[in-house]
């Protein structure tokens, strides 16, 4: 059982807050840390990772990280980080940057043929794509077979068919080594496919936690579909308004009546519901 108790003052958009956390986590669990920026997600995967300071206490099986000040060195803690900006060497081959952190060609060569790296191993980083690249950071984090594996939105620049590709990817390195993740997210989707379990952080507390569907699903009673989006334009058309909505990658209209209007601003975060909808689906 992974244990954290912990408090630290952080000063957020909105002013000083404390990342004030009390969890429990199974080992060998994949935990998504989701939330709005500045709530405090990269701040307690960097008090994991030793990175950062924090008052309270960090057990990680019979191991004890943090306790009152006194804090185990972050080599010593048996953690993997990956980043959003890769961190490789860029002065190694990929090989090379697996080497490094352990000289353990079997697992290297292992770990490059599950993520179809091996044919890339005498590469350099720039001349890979991101999703190569990504793909490499992965593999160089679990050279160690690290306790917890740290992913701070590890995926967020990637395009959409190499996002679900790395997932798969991440599905089955966390199944072979029963690897323990927690996983920094803004994607909804990538946290259903991916996280048994969700927390979701604001102003530095968990005010969700569950499962994917419990946390993230929006629809409520007779809801049929139900998405949040942003307020980019509101026109009027002859007698009608429309709203011009950004949900996703799209950009969708809605009749809206004169009310509604009058009181939306534009850069306003909203939910677009409805309750009688037959969808057609397309392929």
């Amino acid at each position: 059982m992974i244990k954290i108790n912990i408090d630290k003052k952080l000063h957020g958009a909105s002013g000083e807050m404390h990342l004030n956390l009390h969890l429990d986590i199974e080992e060998g669990s994949f935990v998504a840390i989701a939330g709005q920026s500045g709530s405090g997600k990269t701040t307690l995967l960097r008090i994991l990772a030793g990175l950062e300071e924090a008052e309270g206490r960090i057990e990680v099986g019979d191991e004890v990280w943090l306790d009152e000040g006194r804090a185990l060195a972050p080599q010593k803690r048996g953690i993997g980080y990956v980043f959003q900006d890769y961190a490789l060497f860029s002065n190694m081959s990929v090989e090379q940057n697996l080497l490094f952190v352990k000289r353990d060609k079997a697992l290297a060569n292992y770990l490059m043929r599950i993520t179809e790296l091996t044919e890339l191993k005498e590469r350099f980083p720039n001349s890979l794509s991101g999703g190569q690249k990504q793909r490499v950071a992965l593999c160089r984090a679990m050279m160690n077979r690290p306790k917890i594996l740290l992913m701070d939105e590890p995926l967020s620049a990637l395009d959409p068919v190499m996002r679900t590709k790395l997932q798969h990817e991440i599905l089955r390195l966390h199944k072979e080594f029963g690897t323990t993740i927690i996983m920094v997210s803004h994607e909804p989707s990538e946290i259903y496919r991916l996280a048994s379990r969700v927390l979701m952080l604001a102003l530095g507390r968990v005010v969700s936690d569950g499962t994917p569907k419990e946390v993230l699903l929006k629809t409520t009673g007779s809801q049929k579909f139900a998405f949040e989006g942003e307020v980019l334009e509101v026109i009027r058309v002859d007698v009608l308004y429309v709203a011009i909505i950004s949900i996703g990658q799209q950009l969708v209209e809605v009749v809206i009546g004169k009310g509604e209007a009058e009181n939306l601003k534009i850069g306003q975060r909203i939910s677009v519901s409805t309750k009688a909808f037959s969808p057609n689906i397309a392929f």
